[in-house]
């Protein structure tokens, strides 16, 4: 290259950094059905036209957001001679690729990438991590998909900033997207791109987003309604948490624990505590309890008679089958952790917060409250090896950088805007539902999920306010597993048949 300053008086003495542009890898597959798809992995470049003193300072690169698209090849060529008669007759309508429904998935954390429900639950290709009893041993490995979503619909999977390879842009702020708004913003604008680069304004489109990512979904619906127009047909809310005053644990906060116990119970029963009691009829009795009773000796707090506090311990030990003594102790009131390191102490074990069907030795015997979870330790490299060959060995996306799968980097995550009130989207899930009149909610549970119980989800739905028609739009799907439910093949089976009715569902 030559010396442009040495030959040029009027040069810059320095040569501009090159723009940051996408790098997207397209590739070519066949699913195990014969259906022909395109993957496009990489890096989409976020710009933000910002001003300046009154002036605008340009549309400025903020962020490269990972995303893997997949695609069906599908076209619809016309039958020899009818053409024109159908052309005369009405016109034309969208191509076969804008009636097929698009699904844009993510995950949550705050920090977490997409891969869990990417190689988990809906990509072609999947994990072969097994589950409980008869997980996978290392290395690991990828299989097929037998019932992939994208039979049914294309998928996109977003890992919002510094998960999975996106990252903030060289010289950027690294914690400008760390903030329930921002990330909201930023993941709705990658949406809102794709969808027009793509020409697919006219598709069936649906969010599906796991755990805080279902907080996000519904965020990010009401932001491309209110700021774009763009209304979403329907969300997949797996594992929800919307209103989080349903789990914080808070001075003063008492619905948490009640919220609980039906979790606590069903993962007791998981262990054997039970006896051979069914599952369903442990929660429900759980449930009622949960519902009447406790809540009611939790409210009335010292007031509670010392008859009516003995009752109450008693009928807790026997939903749960911990310890009178612990309860006692608790006063009633145990966060899950601490739930989760007393249940099997006995013999030397905890149960896992992601997954209560797991266990593991805790970190210390006398452990009363740990962050440590045996079944985030027991999925995570099997995800991890599998994410990090697929992109690379099977999509073609090369790339030096880590790939974050559940990262402290993005802590602390601020939720400004939520001050001195419960961080909670009800209110837009209230104004999706009733501003789009077809929108349809499709809801997935775990029993043994301890992160986001199913009790403190259908607290939620019992407080939306919205006309009772309106509760008709939502399908409620149980499964005797965890967060990750997927991790179970008879579950990720019968959870991708009802995914498969909801997107194609007119």
């Amino acid at each position: 290259m030559p010396d442009v300053s040495a030959t040029s008086p009027t040069a810059p003495e320095t040569t501009p950094k090159p723009d940051v542009v996408d790098d997207f890898v397209t590739r070519s597959h066949r699913t195990a059905s014969g259906l022909r798809y395109t993957s496009t992995t990489g890096r989409m470049v976020l710009r933000k036209e910002e001003d300046a003193e009154g002036k605008t300072d340009g549309f400025n690169a903020k962020a490269e957001i990972f995303l893997v698209s997949y695609t069906a090849d599908t076209e619809e060529a016309p039958v020899a001679g009818q053409a024109a008669k159908s052309r005369a007759k009405k016109p034309a309508g969208p191509p076969a690729a804008n009636r097929r429904p698009v699904v844009f998935a993510f995950n949550g954390g705050p920090g977490s990438a997409s891969l869990w429900l990417h190689m988990g639950l809906l990509g072609p290709r999947i994990v072969d991590s097994g589950d409980v009893g008869s997980m996978a041993a290392a290395p690991y490995g990828v299989i097929d998909n037998p019932e992939s979503l994208l039979e049914h619909a294309d998928v996109v999977m977003i890992d919002p900033v510094n998960t999975g390879f996106s990252r903030v842009v060289s010289g950027g702020t690294i914690d400008e997207f760390h903030a329930f708004e921002s990330d909201r913003d930023l993941v709705a604008e990658v949406i809102r791109l794709w969808i027009t680069r793509n020409q697919r304004w006219l598709s069936p489109k649906y969010l599906i987003g796991e755990s805080y990512g279902t907080m996000r979904a519904v965020a990010v619906a009401r932001r491309l309604q209110e700021a774009h127009g763009l209304a979403v047909n329907g969300l997949g809310l797996i594992s929800t948490v919307l209103n989080l005053s349903t789990l914080d644990f808070a001075p003063g906060n008492d619905t948490p624990y009640a919220l609980h116990l039906p979790t606590y119970a069903a993962i007791a029963h998981y262990h054997g505590r039970h006896g051979n009691r069914p599952l369903q009829e442990v929660v429900r009795d759980a449930e009622d309890y949960a519902s009447g009773d406790y809540v009611v000796a939790l409210h009335l707090g010292n007031r509670l008679s010392k008859r009516k506090y003995d009752s109450v311990v008693k009928h807790l030990a026997e939903l749960t089958t911990l310890s009178e003594a612990f309860i006692r102790r608790t006063n009633l009131r145990w966060e899950y952790m601490e739930f989760a390191t007393e249940l099997l102490r006995e013999n030397g074990l905890m149960v896992g917060r992601i997954d209560g069907r797991f266990t593991g030795v805790p970190p210390r015997l006398q452990e009363s409250h740990t962050w440590d979870d045996p079944s985030l330790r027991a999925i995570t490299p099997a995800y991890a090896a599998a994410i990090n060959h697929y992109v690379r060995a099977e999509l073609g996306y090369q790339s030096d950088l880590p790939y974050e799968v559940l990262t402290g980097r993005v802590h602390p995550w601020s939720y400004g805007g939520f001050e001195g009130r419960p961080v909670d989207v009800t209110r837009d899930l209230e104004r999706l539902l009733i501003d789009i009149p077809d929108m349809r909610v499709h809801v997935d549970y775990g029993y043994h999920d301890g992160a986001t119980p199913h009790f403190a989800a259908e607290y939620v739905w019992a407080h939306l306010e919205v006309p009772a028609a309106v509760r008709t739009r939502f399908t409620h799907h149980y499964h005797a597993a965890g967060h990750m439910m997927y991790l179970d093949p008879a579950v990720r089976s019968a959870q991708l048949a009802a995914l498969a009715e909801f997107v194609t569902q007119a």
